[in-house]
This record gives C-alpha cells, sequence and structure tokens, in this order.
C-alpha cells in the first residue's frame, strides 16, 4: 500500500512539473523571437521616422500660417504724429498676422514626397528582411532541439532494452542456466548506455538554451517545445533553382528595397534638376499697432489698432542665375547614386542566386541522404531482430547482439539528423521563394 502511494506521489509530482513548463510551438517561437529582438525594435523605429519624413513631405503642400507680437521701448528722441522728432520716451506694440504658399517649384516638392516614400517603403523591407532571417534562425534552432529530443527518446528506449536484457539474464544466472560473465558484460553495455543518455540530455538542455536565446527568453528552466505531428513533409518534387529565383526576384524583401532605393535616388536626382527652374510663390500678412509717447495725449488702444490696421499681398519670384556650380554638382552626385544603386540592385541578385542555388542543392543532398537513411533503418531492424534472435537461442554472444544494437542506435541517430536536415532545407528553399 505504502509503495503504491509513494508511486502515486511521484506520478503527481511529475505531471505539476510538466503542467509548470511553458510548451511553445515552432509558430509560438517565431512570434516571441520577433516581439523581443531588439534588432526588429530598432528597424521598426526606422520605419516610423521615415513614415514621418513621407508625411511631413506631403503636408509641405499647404500653406503656412503664423502670427506675431512685438514690444519696443525707445528712450530719447522719438518719432511723433506730426513727423517730427522730439525728446520723449514712446513704446510700441504691434501685431501680425501672415501665411504664405509655394505656388511652383521646379516640381521640388512633389519629387520630395516620392523620394521619401520610397525611402519608407525601403525601410519597410529591410524590416521584413530582419524578420526573414529571424524566422530562419528560430526554425534551425528548433529543428535543432526536436533532434536532440528524438535522439533522447531514441536512446531511453534502447536503455529499457538493455535492463529488460538484464532481468532476464540474472534470472537465468540465478538459476544456474547462463553464466555469470555475460551478466558482466550487459552492465557494462548498460552503464555506456547510461553515459550516452547522459550526453545526449545534455546536448538537448543546451539546444534548448540556445534556441531560449534566440527568442530572448528570459526563464530558460520552464521552456520546452512541443513535438508537431508533421514534422516531416510529404514527399513532394523539389521546385528547381530556376523556379525559386523567380519566384524570390519578385517577393524577396532584399530586392524590394534595393529597388526602393533606387526610386528614391532618382527622385533625389529630379529634386537635384529642380534648382535649375525660378520658383513662384504667394504672400498675404494683416498688422496693426499700438503707439504711446510719454508727456502727450494718446488715442485709445481700440482706435489705433482700427486706424493701423494694413493688408500687404504679394508674389515673390526667385530665378536661378549663378549658384558656383552647386546645382551642376548636386545634379552629378546624384546620377553617380542611381548608379551605384543598380550596382547594388545587380549584386543583391547575384548572391540571392547563390544562395539559392547552394540551398538547392543542398536539399537534393539531404533528401538522397533521408531516403538512404529509411533504407539503412529497415536493413538495421531487421538485423537486430535476427541477432536478439540467435542471442536468446544461445547462438550468439553477448557481444554480437550489443553490436547490432549499436549499429541500430546509430542508425536510427542518422535516420533523426537526415530527416530534420530534410526539413531544413525544405524550409529554407520555402523562405526564400
Amino acid at each position: 500500500m505504502k509503495k503504491l502511494l509513494y508511486i502515486g506521489v511521484l506520478m503527481l509530482l511529475a505531471t505539476l512539473n510538466m503542467s509548470a513548463k511553458k510548451i511553445y510551438t515552432l509558430q509560438q517561437c517565431v512570434d516571441t523571437a520577433l516581439q523581443n529582438n531588439r534588432n526588429v525594435k530598432q528597424q521598426d523605429f526606422n520605419r516610423q521616422s521615415k513614415a514621418i519624413a513621407y508625411e511631413q513631405a506631403r503636408m509641405d503642400l499647404l500653406p503656412n500660417l503664423n502670427a506675431s507680437a512685438g514690444q519696443s521701448f525707445m528712450l530719447g528722441r522719438s518719432l511723433i504724429a506730426d513727423n517730427t522728432y522730439r525728446n520723449v520716451n514712446s513704446s510700441q506694440t504691434s501685431f501680425n498676422i501672415s501665411s504664405g504658399i509655394t505656388l511652383f517649384d521646379g516640381m521640388k516638392m512633389k519629387y520630395n514626397i516620392d523620394a521619401r516614400k520610397a525611402e519608407m517603403k525601403a525601410s519597410e523591407a529591410d524590416l521584413e528582411k530582419i524578420k526573414s532571417d529571424i524566422e530562419l534562425n528560430v526554425t534551425v534552432a528548433f529543428l535543432q532541439v526536436l533532434l536532440y529530443k528524438e535522439n533522447l527518446q531514441t536512446l531511453e528506449a534502447q536503455l529499457e532494452l538493455t535492463k529488460q536484457k538484464i532481468e532476464q539474464k540474472t534470472a537465468l544466472v540465478n538459476a544456474g542456466k547462463q553464466p555469470e560473465g555475460e551478466l558482466y558484460e550487459l552492465k557494462a553495455q548498460l552503464a555506456k548506455e547510461e553515459l550516452n543518455l547522459t550526453q545526449a540530455k545534455n546536448n538537448h538542455k543546451l539546444a534548448l538554451l540556445d534556441l531560449a536565446q534566440i527568442i530572448e527568453l528570459d526563464n530558460f528552466e520552464d521552456f520546452d517545445v512541443e513535438i508537431p505531428g508533421d514534422v516531416m513533409i510529404t514527399e513532394q518534387q523539389l521546385l528547381s533553382a530556376e523556379d525559386v529565383y523567380r519566384s524570390a526576384v519578385q517577393n524577396r524583401p532584399e530586392i524590394k528595397g534595393a529597388e526602393y532605393r533606387l526610386q528614391s535616388n532618382m527622385k533625389n536626382a529630379d529634386i537635384a534638376r529642380s534648382a535649375f527652374f525660378p520658383s513662384l510663390s504667394f504672400g498675404a500678412q494683416v498688422g496693426t499697432g499700438y503707439y504711446n509717447l510719454s508727456g502727450t495725449p494718446n488715442d485709445a488702444f481700440n482706435k489705433q489698432l482700427n486706424d493701423n490696421l494694413s493688408t500687404n499681398v504679394g508674389f515673390s519670384l526667385q530665378i536661378p542665375i549663378f549658384n558656383r556650380f552647386e546645382v551642376k554638382n548636386r545634379v552629378s552626385a546624384s546620377k553617380i547614386a542611381i548608379e551605384s544603386s543598380k550596382l547594388d540592385i545587380e549584386n543583391v541578385k547575384l548572391e540571392l542566386r547563390k544562395t539559392i542555388q547552394q540551398a538547392y542543392q543542398n536539399a537534393l543532398a539531404a533528401q538522397a541522404r533521408y531516403t538512404a537513411a529509411q533504407k539503412s533503418e529497415i536493413a538495421s531492424k531487421e538485423a537486430y531482430r535476427y541477432a536478439e534472435q540467435k542471442y536468446e537461442a544461445g547462438k550468439a554472444s553477448v557481444y554480437e547482439l550489443y553490436q547490432a544494437k549499436s549499429n541500430l542506435t546509430q542508425v536510427l541517430s542518422e535516420l533523426s539528423q537526415s530527416k530534420y536536415e530534410y526539413v531544413l532545407r525544405i524550409k529554407v528553399l520555402e523562405l526564400l521563394k
């Protein structure tokens, strides 16, 4: 009764320990990484700054409106109402409201809107590129955890089989039907498998730690991942590297970012050329004031404001004639920036093509390795089954059984590695599309 109670307590504690752990799926890991990553936050701030600059460029089309007020004091000689100067102190209060709008500036403001919009789009593409890289890094680390978790399960299953063999062998030795030497060999095998299991547990914990650091979790001890039910993709024909590249050129954020920067530089060149054209602006101003002379009767404040009210409207035309070749040099510099942006696009496309070709070849190699590992698994299981039957019939030694079991364990480990590598290579190609 006490033994059953003890087992029940242990099971309850194990259940509570499992429930305390936070289990993450792959998508949850990706979402957490995107939420916590500082590079994502920094780039998002940059995107917001570009969006504000774009909004301001649009608002520059509107007229401005400003108001001002002034108060001045004059001591000594002052101009009085009869337009003569007297040695008297005076003060002046002024009020003004002015507004202005640019009617024509060589399309500079319009080009500035287009340039700032392109820069905003480029920053959005840069943000998507960072997110894509983070998703890939999280996927690699997540699959590494699954690999070590599966290896751990395989070693635990093999260890349990060895313990069963030891129990069977112990019963036979105690009955005097088997020599004691084979029991020691099984115990030595058990010790080696326990060592391998300890190393596998350490590898699993390190893989979890690596994943937790990538997604920037604070509490590593309560972190674990969920094994997806469809971790192995169905067999499908891989797209050719050229098909993936054609899709990537249309969709990859690094391509879009480089193209948007080219658009921005082209609009900056138009902005520079707009300085060759004259600019025309319109302005209006309304002002009034109050004057006070010491020792002299002054009109009332409201009366002076009405009497001194004035309105001013006008146009301003500026024609560039000679500016020390500043505009010409600015246009030349903008043309160089355009050519540099075109080279950047070609370099990005070239690097993308290389990456896709390498990823495609890696996927083919991983597919072939996984297929070979599946065949090897079937053969190794059959070899172990045959060796186990021979051992139980007394026609094989413990060493032969251990050798067959060791080969099977190694093959199962190779199968897990090839499976997750194949999944990873397929995922890389999907992200590159």
